[in-house]
């Protein structure tokens, strides 16, 4: 009996010995796991920092593209487009003005009226769909069609479409133009789901204008322009120290008022106002400088535009997501943490960046909306909380690098243009002898209207590189409707009635 006690108990210690060294097996290997998820955290940390000194590395390199840009085509990553806009709203502008904006596969009108002395901003607004077989046929068909519902519009308003005064439109076109004055420009190529051939080549505002004289409405096209510089002029309206505008949202760009002397490319251009509206077209500027990673650059060979819009990729609403996507799926591949690899993991753009700002900003102490998302948007259920605060890391690093080189870019601009305290001096560094005059930057835009984190990490990222004596000079206003009512407004500001200067490049 003894000897069959004594087995059993030989037998019952054998066993548990054999549990605990799983046990010990799974928990060394589950470290291991841990530690390689870890790892790659650590990486991307490493690979998106961000410190003030190259920030400061970027907003010079932003500043020299800038200079390099104005003095010849094709001489910088940034395209330095004249706009040929010398005349931004000052607020004593009177009058009803219209706006047309074209720019997807819905189209706005509106109109404005102004009372001077800034007053109050209450446009009328009307949102039409353009048929489809309007979007790939003949461009008189378009322009007809739009000319129409602008007739239309006019008629419902207290403003006689038969009256004798000329009504002015401002025109934003959010396609590929050279412009050559500031109501004219060439179309370059069409983008989105329009293909119109007979188009390409020709030149826009004229083709609306005559599309307006054929359905009988007394309007003229003042000015041919981008949402960008709408966003400027609206920002300007209410704040006349405003010297840029900054669009972060699903794509980014910016603009700002250059002195007309400084546009070498473009020598004898004369402005009665000195200076001009400069389009950057920042979504394309490259630096050796920019803290970029491999998940960076496999993004930029899967897209449809490799090795373009290189700071877009890294810093606007179109393309965050992805970027946090491709480091979960990295994750997920290295280590079972997520369960097994999600097949959603491998859809380009699975992830967007409403998601993960969503995710980014949940504070509740268990993280539901992180695992409600994971589950429902990556198909990967189950997630421990662990892993969950994982992925919020993530969110943070990529967001926080973004929004910190939108903030250098800012910088870059008030360098070249005088206004970061520095006195040209590369490094950032400011001067005490120079007096700072107030600065205002119109920004507009999801990503920094709607995401907060990303809004704070820009203020943050902006202090850090100007130093809180320069930075209290400068004001981040946010506008909303650049290329509606901004448009209007700058019809307003070079209406026929208003302006007398017609610059042209011939």
């Amino acid at each position: 009996m003894g000897k069959v006690v004594l087995g059993v108990t030989v037998g019952v210690a054998v066993a548990a010995c054999a549990v605990a060294a799983l046990v010990v097996g799974r928990r060394v290997r589950s470290r291991k796991k841990w530690k390689r998820v870890v790892g790659v955290l650590k990486e991307l940390e490493e690979s998106c920092e961000t410190t003030v000194g190259r920030l400061r590395q970027v907003v010079d390199a932003m500043a020299v593209e800038m200079h390099a840009g104005l003095a010849s085509e094709g001489g910088s990553k940034l395209k330095m487009l004249l706009t040929f806009v010398d005349n931004l709203p000052s607020g004593s502008e009177k009058g009803i003005f219209y706006a047309l904006d074209l720019g997807g596969t819905n189209f706005r009108v509106l109109r404005v009226e102004l009372g001077g002395q800034r007053s109050d901003l209450d446009p009328d607004v009307e949102q039409q769909p353009i048929p489809e077989q309007l979007m790939t046929g003949r461009s008189e068909d378009l322009f007809d069609f739009i000319a129409s519902s602008l007739h239309r519009f006019v008629e419902k308003g207290n403003d006689s479409v038969q009256s004798s005064i000329v009504k002015e439109l401002g025109f934003t076109f959010s396609f590929p133009v050279k412009q050559t004055s500031v109501s004219s420009g060439v179309l370059i190529k069409w983008t989105k789901a329009f293909a119109i051939k007979d188009m390409v080549g020709k030149e826009v505002a004229g083709a609306l204008q005559q599309a307006l004289a054929r359905k009988g409405l007394n309007m003229r096209v003042a000015v041919l322009v981008n949402d960008t510089v709408g966003t400027l002029a609206l920002g300007h309206y209410h704040d006349a120290d405003t010297v840029a505008a900054v669009i972060i949202g699903t794509g980014t760009n910016a603009c700002y008022w250059e002195r007309t002397d400084a546009i070498i490319k473009c020598q004898g251009l004369l402005t009665t106002s000195g200076g001009m509206v400069v389009n950057m077209e920042w979504g394309s500027f490259w630096s050796s400088h920019l803290p970029r990673t491999s998940y960076d650059i496999d993004l930029d060979a899967e897209s449809p535009n490799p090795n373009d819009q290189g700071f877009e990729k890294m810093i606007s609403g179109m393309y965050l997501g992805d970027i946090v996507r491709r480091v979960i799926l990295r994750m997920s591949e290295e280590s079972d943490i997520f369960g097994p690899v999600s097949s959603r993991l491998y859809v380009p753009f699975a992830l967007r960046t409403t998601a993960m700002a969503a995710m980014h900003e949940d504070d509740s102490p268990e993280l539901m909306e992180v695992a409600r998302i994971l589950q429902d948007v990556l198909d990967i259920p189950d997630v421990p909380l662990k892993a969950r605060k994982l992925v919020v890391k993530i969110c943070d690093v990529v967001t926080r690098r973004a929004a910190r080189l939108a903030a250098a870019g800012i910088v870059g601009i008030l360098k070249k243009i005088g206004r970061d305290g520095s006195g040209g001096i590369t490094g950032g560094r400011s001067r005490n002898d120079i007096k700072m005059r107030r600065t205002a930057v119109a920004v507009e835009g999801s990503l920094y209207t709607q995401y907060t984190m990303f809004r704070e990490y820009l203020h943050e990222a902006l202090h850090e590189i100007l130093g809180e004596d320069i930075a209290r000079h400068v004001v981040i206003n946010v506008t909303e409707d650049g290329s509606g009512t901004g448009a209007a407004l700058l019809a307003a500001s070079h209406s026929s009635s208003g302006s007398v200067d017609n610059i042209q490049l011939v």
